[in-house]
């Protein structure tokens, strides 16, 4: 035999010819090699079923890949259809709230100098009724504390008992409103009275408060309304008020023009400049200090412990950006003076001595254990001339008719002057306060104040 003939038969060899391997077909379940088309209906029906998504095939009687492929498509779809409905109900309340236009309030005919009659606002009648006019023979639909909302002479808003006869603002019984831009929490009063220390012996009188202005509480993204502040100025005060804001903008005028009136509304909304503004207003003494009263309606049911909880947390901010920039200006002046800067063991600042510790303590225990605040309660934080913090609550209390404001109790005070200027530095200067809307408003309010001359504005209040 020939030897390479041989050879050739080895499986060294004989693996080169071996055939090349191929992929594996595909298994196929009940199906036979030869297949055939169904002879009858019931044939036909039996290789499908039928299901809530249409009719599709027995997975028995196809193969295993397109049953994965099927199960997968179905997931895909399901998943699909969730994120859609997810990203619809978030987006249609913003379009509802944001997007919808409101109805302008009807003009009045000036051929003729009488009102229109009002159209009706459909929904918007049922969820805020306008206010009823003292000519109007509607009978009245809205109320302030157990009163009857009119407009007066003037459109301006007032709160009178029922059965009075051509209302004004100027009936003793009646009060002048203003308009919050919430229907939850409607109007807030144009004056407050609150017991006020007089006198060498701080004997307890009421004094008369003037708004300046106000603004509402939002949280999140979705701007949920927390509560309605504003902020009160003794009446008596007033000119030292406007004399401070004015000598911001021109230390010789007695009013602003509105160049300056600009110039002004820009520094208090400023983040640096309203501090500076704010920080040596409310650190004024003597005859220049001012006494003033922050007034909070909650536009929802809440508690103490949610309020105190939220201004604990913005105090607490505001002393760690003090300490933050205190340490920034000593490793500034070490730098210019090429000095090395070794850290301190105590942290040294105006508000890490143990006094402060103790105010906050006290500051904590005026709202513990307080219970509910209910919608439309009223709590006041009151600050003197010597910055002494004053705390009161009044409930709201609901009878068959409307509701009535109940009695103004005291819950108790902070003589440390620096925990009421943080909670007033909380609300008006800074980069972030607890409400920008109320910021702005407020500053509307203080240019409306310069434009008149220093000392008119309390005469026309009172």
């Amino acid at each position: 035999m020939n030897t390479a003939r041989i050879s050739s038969r080895r499986p060294i060899f004989r693996c080169l010819n071996a055939p090349l391997r191929r992929a594996p077909k595909p298994q196929y379940r009940n199906i036979s090699r030869e297949p055939t088309l169904p002879k009858s209906r019931a044939e036909a029906e039996a290789l499908f079923k039928k299901t809530k998504h249409g009719v599709e095939p027995d997975l028995n009687k196809v193969s295993v890949h397109r049953a994965e492929a099927l199960r997968r498509a179905y997931y895909v779809r399901r998943r699909n259809w969730l994120a859609l409905g997810a990203a619809m109900s978030m987006i249609a309340p913003m379009i509802l709230v944001r997007i919808w236009d409101v109805p302008l309030e009807e003009k009045k005919d000036e051929e003729d100098g009488k009102d229109k009659e009002p159209k009706s606002r459909g929904v918007l009648d049922l969820i805020r009724p306008r206010p009823t006019h003292t000519e109007s023979p509607r009978a009245a639909t809205d109320s302030f504390q157990g009163k009857k909302v009119v407009v007066a002479a003037g459109d301006k808003i007032i709160a009178t008992p029922e059965g009075t006869d051509n209302p004004s603002v100027s009936d003793p019984n009646a009060i002048e409103l203003v308009p919050t831009g919430t229907s939850h929490v409607p109007y807030f009063p144009r004056t407050i009275d609150l017991p006020t220390a007089t006198g060498p012996e701080g004997v307890r009188d009421d004094a008369q408060y003037t708004l300046i202005g106000l603004g509402i509480r939002t949280v999140s993204f979705l701007s949920i309304q927390v509560y309605v502040v504003g902020l009160y100025v003794k009446t008596q005060d007033l000119s030292a008020f406007q004399n401070h804001l004015i000598n911001i903008v021109n230390p010789t005028a007695s009013a602003l023009i509105p160049g300056e009136k600009d110039d002004l509304r820009k520094a208090l909304l400023d983040p640096e400049k309203s501090e500076q503004i704010w920080s040596t207003l409310l650190s004024k003494q003597g005859t220049g200090s001012i006494s003033m009263a922050l007034r909070v309606v909650p536009t929802r049911g809440t508690d103490f412990k949610h309020l105190q909880d939220g201004w604990m947390r913005g105090i607490a901010s505001r002393t760690d950006e003090v300490r933050r920039k205190q340490q920034e200006l000593l490793r500034q002046q070490a730098t210019e003076e090429r000095k090395i800067s070794l850290p301190k063991p105590v942290d040294e600042s105006e508000f890490s001595d143990e006094s402060f510790g103790l105010a906050m303590k006290e500051f904590k225990g005026l709202f513990q254990g307080r219970g509910k605040a209910p919608k439309g309660s009223i709590i006041l934080l009151t600050r003197d001339k010597v910055g002494v913090l004053g705390a009161y609550y009044q409930p709201i209390t609901k009878t068959d008719k409307s509701e009535k404001a109940g009695e103004l109790s005291r819950l108790g005070e902070i003589r440390d002057e620096r925990v009421s200027r943080l909670m007033w530095q909380l609300y008006f200067s800074g980069k972030n306060v607890s409400s920008e809307d109320a910021r702005k408003r407020i500053a509307d309010g203080c240019i409306q104040l310069v434009e008149r001359p220093v000392g008119t504005v309390e005469g026309m209040v009172q």
